[in-house]
């Protein structure tokens, strides 16, 4: 697989997203955890020193010359009597000050000391303070040492007491732990890396046969994709099979459209060649048959364009994001219809139109529709044409209403279908009113006619609402 394909691969970037963060949150986690057992080593080996520096303080007495004196015999840890044990302790008498020639250090000193010594900082203690100092021991060895300042008479001087024991167990203690963690972890991160890698392949499993579906319609093996998939991908299985349906609905369409348009041309194509061969007699009148023929092309282009209306609104249907402004429109139209029918001097109105309508189509088609509606009711009408707009939700409802003589209700259903005509004596084809219902079907809604409160006809066409 190319580079390319790998950086575009679902699979990789979840699989690289969970390890980097288990690498995350496992390396915190060891860091955290290695702290917390450093931490809770070191408390319990101070608390230990404690408890020796505790039994040295009360081993601790002067003598008649004030000097001090400890009791070994009974301090009960023999790694005090053994040399270079590892645990120590010492006694160091305490100046007024730092530098004080009174002070000396090692007046007492644990036989495990040898004839070595602690070498701690010069600092200041309250009595009882306790002190904690890493320093180095004998043979280099590091050490942790507590001290503590004590005065066993107010006239006395004061006594510095130190304890000090050997790092290297707890040292050893901490490294055998972070191996044995960081081993717990890599095993841990091992097989949550595993269960990332199955969950990925078990997550990504509806999409690869959402593929060997996709391939299986390529090949002609199948119409639709089926199959039992998980809820999160059944919408887009759904959507799809729409699309695909949707696909199926315009080639029906589209065939049926051809058939019709080669059908609705076949007769006048008939009666031109009809003409044609008229046109070879010898005394064929020329006017007449050029007559014949200026209505067989009308009525050829008027179907032509009639077909050629239905498949754009059919194309245009159920595109996202069509949208046609609704009070433009109008305007526009009600302005070019106002000069066509100027010498009839009627009042074009188009009131309640929000700007914000759309119409959510081709805005050829609304045009289309509308200026039908608005031209027949400018044929019929007396004196005014109002056009009002509003929404409904997700519906877009537009009326024309005249105050011409209208339609009556038994003949409303027979003004709508194709080449009607009501009144010979008022031009026209008969498919303004057809042209707008089928339109209007197309995108989902539809044409009424009704009464108008002017006195008239009025025409509702239904829409979608953008």
């Amino acid at each position: 697989m190319s580079g390319a394909r790998w950086r575009r691969s679902l699979r990789l970037r979840l699989l690289l997203a969970t390890l980097l963060a288990l690498l995350l949150a496992l390396g915190l986690a060891g860091v955290m955890l290695s702290r917390l057992f450093d931490e809770q080593v070191t408390r319990q080996f101070a608390q230990g020193l404690q408890a020796q520096l505790d039994q040295l303080t009360a081993r601790l007495v002067l003598d008649a010359e004030g000097r001090p004196q400890v009791d070994t015999r009974t301090l009960s840890d023999p790694r005090w009597t053994r040399p270079y044990s590892g645990l120590y302790w010492q006694i160091d008498r305490v100046g007024d000050r730092p530098g004080d020639a009174a002070a000396q250090r090692g007046v007492l000193r644990s036989r495990s000391l040898w004839d070595g010594g602690l070498t701690l900082p010069d600092d200041t203690l309250a009595d009882g303070e306790l002190h904690r100092h890493a320093l180095p021991g004998p043979d280099g060895a590091a050490l942790l040492a507590l001290e503590r300042s004590v005065a066993l008479d107010v006239a006395a001087p004061r006594w510095r007491l130190v304890v000090a024991a050997d790092l290297a167990e707890t040292q050893a203690a901490r490294q055998r732990f972070d191996r044995l963690l960081a081993l717990s972890l890599g095993a841990l991160g091992l097989l949550l890396a595993l269960a990332a890698w199955a969950q990925v392949a078990v997550g990504l499993a509806p999409l690869r046969a959402l593929q060997r579906g996709l391939v299986a319609l390529q090949d002609g093996r199948s119409v639709r994709l089926d199959g039992a998939v998980p809820a999160e991908v059944q919408p887009l299985v759904d959507g799809f099979n729409r699309v695909l349906d949707r696909n199926d609905e315009l080639v029906v369409r589209a065939r049926t459209q051809a058939g019709n348009l080669a059908h609705a041309i076949k007769t006048p194509l008939a009666a031109l060649a009809q003409a044609a061969h008229a046109a070879r007699r010898p005394g064929a009148e020329a006017a007449a048959l050029a007559t014949q023929v200026d209505e067989q092309v009308a009525l050829a282009q008027r179907q032509v364009d009639w077909h050629l209306k239905r498949a754009r609104a059919a194309a245009a249907q159920g595109r996202p994001g069509l949208r046609a402004p609704v009070a433009e429109s109008a305007q526009g139209l009600l302005r070019v219809l106002g000069r066509v029918h100027a010498e009839r001097a009627l009042e074009l109105r188009a009131d309640g139109i929000a700007p914000g309508l759309h119409f959510a189509g081709e805005a050829q088609d609304l045009q289309e529709m509308l200026g039908n509606l608005v031209d027949n009711a400018c044929k019929w009408a007396q004196h005014a044409v109002l056009l009002t707009a509003t929404a409904e939700g997700r519906v877009l409802r537009l009326v024309v209403d005249d105050d011409g003589p209208g339609i009556a209700a038994a003949q409303r259903d027979a003004a709508l279908a194709r080449g009607t005509r009501l009144d010979e004596s008022v031009p026209g084809s008969g498919l303004g009113l057809a042209i707008v219902q089928e339109l209007a079907q197309l995108y989902g809604g539809g044409l009424a006619l009704e009464p108008s409160p002017l006195g008239g006809l009025r025409a509702v066409l239904t829409l979608p609402a953008a």
